[in-house]
């Protein structure tokens, strides 16, 4: 009698994909890092750590605001509002510092209430967008963009059209300065000037919130059910998941982060501008998320990956400007970056 051999299990295949969908965006990080050192106009000055430092320090905010939007993205949402809301928010607080410091002439106070005052409302805005989507069953896209021109208003409603200052606010301007924060090292560049290096106050908090959002994702229950919800929503109901709950804690969370971007980027402006501040932030912010290996249908994604999406764009631009091109083609080469990664994605799921 001849018998069938027992079924043994094939090895898994090996994809070029699977390598490029764990680490691609590492990949290009240091790709993109090796070339600049290398060339021309910026081979003296790319890899200096003055400039290193400069980069996360410029795009530490669009880093916690692009940590949020993980979150919404892995869950199946979306939030195009959050440009216009860090403007708002940020606008709100400062035009309050302001006027508690007219009225207290203490300036600390003011500062420590605008600290507070923009992240409870970033969670307040956050909480109202997604009660309209898990409760009111709005789609995220409609939702959010519906935010997107109601906070614009808003804040041009707030500062007549035009800006508020806080220059001369001497410690709200502190936070941003790049003379703050913890001493690293004095570094004397290619002219023998001396420079003192610290690690500035918006670095260690995107640092805090990348680790804390981490270990929020991978590590607890509610990350597991973040990312049951973006991966199948009808599955994660009949698996006892309140799928509106996880929505609505998705999107106040994303206000927080938006909130507590919005003191550190008026702190680096020295005040808000109604009409310029945050534009196009939200494609930035989503941009970081999917070069960073975040699948924008959900159910899939990592915080250290938009942590490098938002490097690689500050990368683009800081190359830009040392090389002396017009950073109108910014958009071009961020489009390239953006497309590569969802052919990357796609190429996976096929």
């Amino acid at each position: 009698m001849i018998q069938d051999k027992p079924n043994t299990p094939s090895a898994p295949r090996f994809h070029w994909s699977d390598v490029f969908e764990t680490w691609g965006g590492l990949i290009a990080l240091v790709i993109m890092a090796a070339v600049c050192s290398l060339l021309p106009a910026t081979r003296d000055s790319f890899l200096n750590p003055e400039n290193i430092l400069n980069i996360i320090n410029q795009k530490a905010f669009l880093g916690i605001v692009a940590i949020g939007m993980t979150f919404v993205i892995i869950s199946g949402g979306i939030d195009l509002s959050v440009g216009s809301m860090i403007a708002f928010v940020g606008g709100l607080a400062v035009v309050l510092m302001k006027k508690i410091i007219d009225s207290s002439g203490t300036e600390w106070l003011g500062v420590l209430a605008a600290c507070a005052i923009a992240p409870l409302a970033g969670m307040v805005l956050g909480w109202i967008t997604g009660l309209i989507v898990s409760k009111g069953r709005v789609a995220p896209f409609i939702a959010t963009l519906c935010g997107l021109a109601a906070y614009r208003s808003a804040v041009l409603v707030l500062m007549d059209g035009g800006g508020e200052s806080a220059f001369g606010v001497s410690s709200f301007e502190a936070i941003s300065s790049t003379n703050n924060g913890i001493p690293l090292l004095n570094w004397t560049d290619a002219t023998g000037r001396e420079i003192a290096l610290h690690l500035t106050w918006p670095i260690i908090v995107f640092i805090s919130i990348a680790v804390l959002g981490q270990v929020l994702l991978s590590h607890t229950r509610f990350g597991r059910y973040v990312v049951a919800v973006g991966s199948n929503e009808t599955a994660a109901r009949y698996s006892a998941i309140n799928v509106d709950r996880v929505r609505l804690i998705t999107y106040t969370l994303i206000g927080l982060c938006t909130g507590i971007a919005a003191v550190l980027l008026a702190s680096r402006l020295s005040g808000i501008d109604s009409s310029n501040t945050g534009i196009l932030l939200e494609l930035d912010a989503i941009a970081a998320v999917v070069i960073g290996g975040t699948r924008l249908s959900g159910g899939r994604g990592r915080i250290w990956g938009t942590v490098i999406g938002v490097l690689i764009l500050g990368m683009i631009d800081n190359v830009l400007i040392l090389a002396s091109v017009s950073t109108h083609w910014q958009g071009l080469v961020t489009a390239g970056v953006i497309l590569l990664a969802v052919l990357l994605q796609r190429s996976r799921s096929e």
